[in-house]
């Protein structure tokens, strides 16, 4: 007996030829005509579009030359809820992902987000998502600019930890570049060390393999948990160029998806994901008549030195990542104890009305090197913060610190962060006036503009250090108001930086510093066409 085709197999051939009479209604159009249809369709439909033929592609790749940057924000409490206004957001006009970055709060659950957003992008697309400690971007629906610093919360509820819910999404299209998301993981029988010269390496040989060079252009990283990023960092800085751009967010929980899927093999059973990033190289295949992608980095500082520089007489180390330490000022021979160091601290803040956060700066002098290579020589400054004194010793916290090491005592200021925050808006208005001078001479088609941001702020800045909303978004309300841009408070923020403060080491015009506190650091990615 012939069979009789089923309902929903009749429903799929009529849609088909519909969309067949739908298609060939259009070709009597001039490109134009396509071109602005396909210009106005969302994400999906516009990947539809592309694959209806090869002038339809055509039409659909000068829609989308340019590199494109998208985010939004929800606070829904229910991950598919907020996922669905944050996809409706980015995804209603062309773009195609060439990554996604996912912050979220800790009620939502780093592998299930990372599973529901795989599923809407695809799989080949490289995706990172983390923990963070506030979130910052404009609202899925609303489009108001929105910070949310979770830390605030858990200061008022004292002693429990509030369920925090909301993401912040961005994804890019980056023509041009290839990125893709490299785990830094390690056996529990190997040493760190190791693990970050296997990290080191995988970066520069993923590099190589895609561009004509073994550096990339940039890495954004995210530490997982209670990783020390200080001696990835300090690894990275040693090992980059000075125009790779480095910048992240040290403590989180994160989950990953590369988008080659051998990248994704160490994520079997037995290795302990200590840090993921995120790496845009130059892709060796891209058409001379590609325009150039540009990485600026800008960093707000938050902290100011005070008092004598002091030199490390003993140190110790405990099992749960504190460093115990017993000092001389410099020139002197009486050894202090850590309440000795703190009343110094409380003589110098006696007039504070608020009692700041306490960090030490510490000036190392260390040779670095990766696998077999010559160590070589750097210095560089990296901040602990206190802990508590007694009439033992000083209680910092992180590892790394030797016998012999200078330091200086800083403390946040609010005042100091505000005045670094002008100074960065004034910094970054240089970039929108490079634009505004080449618009005037080239011409509008060969400006240089401004296409997206991202910001790093510490967890401790926001509204309720500063006083007033925005202050740490103000560097890109200000100069480029219509730009997409997304942020997270961070628990130590990360960024490749000189520091000429006062107390560097003598002879030193400044010192390399990569994991900072109380500071903000600005992301902006600039384009400019081919001539």
């Amino acid at each position: 007996m012939e069979k009789t085709p089923s309902s929903s197999t009749s429903r799929t051939k009529a849609k088909a030829k519909d969309s067949q009479m739908c298609f060939s209604g259009f070709d009597g159009m001039n490109e134009d005509l396509i071109f602005n249809v396909l210009s106005r369709l969302p994400a999906q439909s516009f990947a539809s579009a592309a694959c209806v033929s090869k002038s339809w592609n055509r039409t659909c790749n000068r829609v989308l030359c340019r590199p494109k940057l998208a985010s939004a924000l929800s606070l829904k409490p229910s991950l598919p809820d907020a996922l669905k206004e944050v996809f409706g957001k980015i995804l209603s006009e062309p773009i195609r992902p060439h990554f996604a970055i996912a912050n979220v709060g800790n009620g939502f659950e780093p592998l299930m987000t990372l599973r529901l957003i795989r599923k809407k992008l695809g799989c080949c697309v490289p995706i990172i998502v983390s923990v963070a400690n506030g979130i910052f971007g404009r609202d899925a629906l609303t489009n108001e600019l929105k910070e949310v610093n979770w830390n605030d919360l858990l200061n008022e509820m004292n002693d429990e930890v509030p369920i925090n819910e909301g993401i912040v999404m961005t994804i890019g299209f980056l023509p041009g570049l290839k990125v893709d998301a490299i785990p830094l993981f390690r056996q529990p029988t190997l040493s760190m060390k190791s693990a970050i010269d296997k990290f080191v390496t995988d970066v520069k040989e993923y590099s190589t393999s895609v561009s004509r060079c073994s550096f990339p252009l940039g890495i954004l990283l995210f530490g997982e948990g209670s990783t020390d990023m200080k001696p990835v960092m300090e690894k990275l800085d040693h090992a980059m160029p000075k125009d790779t751009f480095i910048v992240g967010d040290e403590r989180g929980r994160v989950a990953y998806r590369s988008g080659n899927d051998s990248g994704n093999g160490y994520a079997r059973t037995g290795y302990l994901a200590e840090a993921v990033a995120l790496v845009f190289a130059q892709d060796r295949d891209r058409s001379p008549a590609t325009g150039e992608i540009k990485f600026h980095v800008a960093l707000s500082n938050g902290v100011l030195p005070m008092g004598d520089k002091y030199k490390t007489a003993s140190v110790r180390t405990s099992n749960e990542g504190t460093t115990w330490l017993t000092a001389r000022r410099e020139g002197q021979q009486e050894i202090l104890d850590g309440q000795r160091i703190i009343d110094d601290v409380s003589n110098e803040l006696a007039n504070l009305i608020q009692f700041p956060d306490l960090y030490i700066g510490v000036f190392k002098r260390r040779k670095l090197s990766v696998g077999s290579e010559k160590p070589r020589p750097r210095t560089s400054i990296t901040f602990h913060g206190i802990e508590s004194g007694d009439e033992q010793y000083l209680y910092v916290d992180g590892v790394g610190l030797k016998t012999g090491d200078v330091f200086q005592l800083y403390h946040s200021d609010r005042n100091a962060a505000l005045a670094s925050c002008t100074r960065v808006s004034d910094e970054l208005k240089k970039i929108e006036l490079e634009a505004s001078f080449k618009n005037l001479n080239g011409g509008a088609s060969n400006a240089t503009c401004v296409f997206g941001g991202l910001i790093f702020a510490c967890g401790g800045r926001g509204e309720s250090f500063f006083g007033r909303p925005n202050v740490d978004s103000s560097p890109l309300l200000d100069n480029f108001p219509g730009v997409p841009f997304s942020g997270v408070f961070c628990g130590g923020e990360l960024a490749r930086a000189s520091f000429p403060v006062n107390g560097q080491c003598e002879g030193e015009s400044s010192v390399s510093s990569c994991v900072h506190v109380f500071s903000c650091v600005y992301l902006l990615m600039s384009y400019t066409p081919s001539q």
